[in-house]
């Protein structure tokens, strides 16, 4: 019954790999796309920044809707008010984004340097106390992720008016090249396995 299982499972996973062989150029566009994305975002990182907090505080606005009609629709239920708190809360945040996008593009970058600090740190002891492999790669990205953080900090809250636009684009840069690898991955193991 396993073998069946898996034979099902490796079936369906080779059908997914030729419909993305036979649409491969798309997606190579499509990650394409996201590397010039990305790059336009690097480029012009403060306006990149705004944009993630406008469209963040659109989402929490969306978010704070669903929450109140949640609310509304379960108002017998004993967690109404904490639905309604939450949609409040929601709320507040999002009309702050939308309106001083500038200011409150600040606190996610001091949390992010403070998830810096504190990943970095946690990453280095787990390396120095557990027997894991790679411990010196691992103590690396620890000292690599702290000096990141200590570097958001040391310039806070100027960081702020950047580092997200920043860190949008290297990630778009960082998907599309992934998007962009796996097609032609894929279209030439496909192409090699078909010859054999």
């Amino acid at each position: 019954m396993a073998i069946a299982a898996q034979n099902r499972l490796s079936d369906a996973f080779v059908g997914d790999l030729g419909r993305i062989r036979s649409n491969w150029g798309w997606v190579v566009g499509f990650g394409v796309v996201q590397i010039v994305v990305g790059i336009v975002a690097v480029c012009f990182a403060f306006d990149a920044t705004i944009a993630s907090v406008l469209t963040l505080g659109i989402v929490l606005l969306i978010a704070a809707g669903a929450q109140m009609a949640a609310a509304i629709w379960a108002k017998d239920w004993g967690g109404f008010f904490l639905f309604v708190g939450l949609g409040i809360l929601f709320a507040a945040a999002g009309f702050v984004m939308l309106v001083k996008p500038v200011v409150a593009a600040e606190s996610p970058t001091l949390l992010f340097a403070t998830f810096c600090l504190v990943g970095g740190a946690f990453r280095i002891v787990v390396a120095l106390v557990e027997p894991i492999p790679s411990r010196s790669w691992v103590i690396l990205n620890g000292a690599i992720t702290i000096l990141l953080g200590l570097a958001i900090l040391a310039r806070w809250p100027e960081t702020g008016l950047w580092v997200l636009g920043m860190f949008v684009g290297i990630d778009l840069i960082f998907n599309g090249a992934t998007w962009s690898a796996i097609a032609i991955s894929v279209r030439r193991r496909l192409a090699w396995a078909t010859h054999q």
